[in-house]
């Protein structure tokens, strides 16, 4: 079994910043090469990071980088992102579906314009980017698609408070179970990947809530477990959705203290999806 990317080719979506780009930093420390797609091209006055500053953090990190401009809402963009990486790192081994939009909104207090954001982006986006892939990944000798997306479990707690975005966010999972079956005669792994408690990315700190990133992980613990995921025989490992804490504790690790956001943390408020 592989131990490492050098030499893969990974299509990461939400790469500017937040996992994304968590993950193709842990990939970019094996050499792999990573398409950094999103759709930050210049400096946001409120977003950390672009598609260019994450492509020079990729290269520095011992990785090949090529910076696509492209919004996965848009099918012709998409798909011209997807031939221009192919193209220039002679094809596409990984899909990495990180892209999403979230509104923790109730269903009177989420605009239907939210609402349409959130099922082009995380749904659609998935779904076009999948598709879009498979015919490279289809000549890769171990191709993978990961999404950031929960276990599926439809218990109404997980729904009645904000109904709009656990629809979004379940339909990245059921990309999981459906293509996970359809796509292993040719040896493509899916699966889905969920943190066990809430990460300190933009999205949390958007929430307002300050006190959240006390009780929150790095990004790195999902890069971690993303490339564990990553290494392994694509037609041994398909149709799961894993959780980071538990990945890395079947690889073996037992101190999780480097992820704390504030060194010393011991207790995490968990993800929304996971069992408290």
């Amino acid at each position: 079994m592989a131990t490492n990317l050098a030499g893969k080719t990974l299509f990461i979506t939400g790469a500017s910043r937040g996992i994304g780009k968590a993950i193709a930093l842990r990939a970019a420390r094996d050499g792999a090469n990573i398409a950094v797609i999103g759709k930050t091209e210049a400096p946001h006055p409120s977003l950390p990071g672009t598609i260019h500053s994450a492509a020079a953090e990729i290269e520095a990190a011992g990785g090949k980088a090529l910076a696509l401009a492209a919004d996965v809402r848009d099918e012709e963009a998409i798909r011209a992102a997807v031939a221009r990486a192919a193209a220039h790192f002679g094809g596409i081994d990984i899909l990495v579906n990180n892209a999403s939009a979230i509104s923790l909104t109730g269903t009177l207090a989420t605009p239907m314009k939210r609402f349409d954001l959130m099922m082009a982006v995380n749904v659609r986006g998935t779904f076009l980017c999948s598709q879009a892939c498979i015919p490279w990944l289809r000549q890769s000798a171990s191709p993978h698609v990961l999404n950031l997306a929960p276990p599926v479990e439809l218990k109404a707690k997980w729904f009645q408070n904000h109904v709009a975005y656990t629809i979004a966010k379940t339909g990245m999972s059921l990309c999981v179970l459906g293509m996970a079956e359809e796509l292993r005669p040719d040896g493509i792994a899916v699966n889905g990947l969920w943190p066990r408690t809430i990460i300190a990315t933009s999205a949390l700190s958007r929430l307002g809530d300050p006190t959240l990133l006390g009780a929150a992980r790095k990004p790195e613990i999902v890069a971690d477990a993303a490339h564990a995921i990553l290494v392994r025989p694509s037609r041994e490992c398909t149709g799961n959705f894993f959780i980071d804490e538990e990945v890395l504790r079947a690889g073996g690790t037992t101190d999780f203290a480097a992820y704390a956001m504030v060194p010393g943390t011991t207790s995490f408020i968990p993800d929304l999806f996971v069992e408290g």
